[in-house]
């Protein structure tokens, strides 16, 4: 009791002080019915009384006024449009108009409100759309460590939506942002894996990401390495061809421009060459084209490490320029221009095989009276095949190619007057051959 006779009670040491007190008071004041009016609050209401709650009360505890707050809000959020308190006559803004009503709010209780949202089925889209106003809000007076918090909350709110809910674009801006912060390893690896999960929509700007002064290398190849990674643990067991062929697409062009690199070692660019499977690319001419690269800038380098660079080509899947290139290069190792001479030889075999059977086939069945002079040429042409013998030593392998190539004009040349001889075939004669006469063979086509 004090001088004026008031009587007072202190209590020592009270959890939360007075702001603490006030919620007991409120508890004890307000039982379970009297709840049920929440309901009937308008939108201002609510969001006066849930910006009460997040001062009152520690959000990471249960709180049944809380929960009942924050169903209310979900469920206004859930029926926008006709919930809505603003008469706009524009879509987006009649959708979004709770945005900057809930930007006032701390991390934990939008964290809160989202993931009850996402229970509800409210739009993903929308949702993500949400995050980002709130980010680029909280942060202009955030300090780091609230900053922090508030792209962990968003990554992990974002790792529950739909994927096609938000861009790669979104991703990578997000993934600029935290690069900056000191967030959890965790963390980052959760939006490595969202962004790896849409590597297919991005594009070769993304990817040149600045890789830390102590790499030593221009751009971060360690992370285009865990995102083609991350791509395939996305699509588990089974991914489309058709994604695959744009991460491959990417992949290239990444490595044309990482190629040049002076600082780039062998070990690292032989693990990007080899980070996809030979059946993600149709052609294998801009893989080749950044080898080429990579072994001008790096011109010392042993033939053991070039091996290893370039066991990656396929040379089947080469073009006839870029065979012809690969032979004649001496940065690649003699070896490899030797694989490339079988590669050429075993197609020319192949195709000599396949043009003399529809020659021998076409002239049984219809020429086998007459006599064909071209067969001379046809006869010329195999005789000349049959000398181009597997060079010994690579020096040799310009001369090899050169008459591999005026044997091919050859064969063309001589198609092309068989062509011109089956079209002047009479068609009565044509006609005697009955219903066999649609399988003749169509040559040279």
């Amino acid at each position: 009791m004090d001088e004026t006779k008031d009587l007072k009670v202190l209590f020592h040491d009270f959890d939360d002080g007075a702001e603490g007190f006030e919620l007991v008071a409120a508890r004890f004041c307000h039982n379970e019915k009297s709840l049920d009016c929440i309901s009937f609050w308008t939108w201002s209401e609510l969001l006066v009384a849930l910006k009460e709650c997040q001062d009152l009360l520690s959000t990471s505890d249960s709180s049944l006024i809380l929960e009942k707050i924050l169903d209310c809000v979900v469920t206004r959020l859930a029926s926008l449009v006709v919930a809505s308190p603003c008469t706009c006559s524009s879509e987006n803004t009649r959708i979004s108009w709770w945005f900057e009503d809930l930007l006032v709010l701390k991390i934990d209780l939008i964290d809160k409100v989202i993931r009850m949202s996402i229970s509800r089925n409210i739009d993903h889209a929308m949702i993500s759309k949400f995050l980002l106003c709130y980010q680029r809000s909280r942060f202009l007076t955030a300090t780091p460590t609230e900053k922090c918090k508030i792209m962990e909350v968003m990554i992990n709110l974002l790792s529950l939506l739909d994927r096609s809910s938000f861009s790669c674009k979104l991703l990578f801006g997000i993934f600029r942002v935290v690069s900056s912060l000191k967030i959890s390893s965790h963390h980052k690896s959760i939006l490595e894996n969202l962004i790896g999960s849409q590597l297919d929509r991005a594009t070769i700007d993304f990817l040149l990401v600045p890789s830390s002064r102590r790499k030593g290398y221009v751009y971060d190849v360690n992370l285009v390495l865990r995102l083609v990674k991350a791509f395939y643990i996305e699509g588990r067991c089974f991914v489309l061809a058709s994604r695959l062929r744009k991460v491959a697409s990417l992949v290239d062009s990444y490595l044309v421009e990482v190629a040049a690199d002076c600082h780039l070692s062998p070990s690292k660019f032989a693990a990007l060459v080899l980070v996809l499977p030979d059946d993600a690319r149709e052609s294998h001419d801009r893989l080749f084209q950044a080898i080429d690269i990579y072994l001008e800038v790096h011109g010392g380098l042993c033939e053991a490490k070039k091996m290893k660079i370039c066991s990656a080509l396929n040379y089947a899947k080469l073009s006839t320029d870029a065979l012809k290139h690969l032979a004649r290069n001496p940065k690649f190792p003699s070896r490899i221009a030797i694989q490339v001479f079988i590669n050429q030889q075993s197609k020319l075999e192949n195709l000599f095989e396949d043009k003399t059977h529809l020659v021998d086939t076409f002239s049984s069945s219809v020429f086998a009276e007459e006599s064909i002079d071209e067969k001379v040429s046809s006869d010329q042409v195999l005789v000349y095949a049959k000398r181009i013998n597997l060079p010994n030593k690579a020096e040799h392998l310009d001369v090899q190619l050169q008459a591999m190539q005026c044997t091919i004009t050859e064969l063309e040349k001589y198609c092309g007057i068989m062509q011109t001889q089956i079209g002047n075939i009479p068609r009565t004669r044509l006609s005697s051959l009955g219903n066999n006469a649609r399988f003749l063979p169509k040559l040279c086509s």
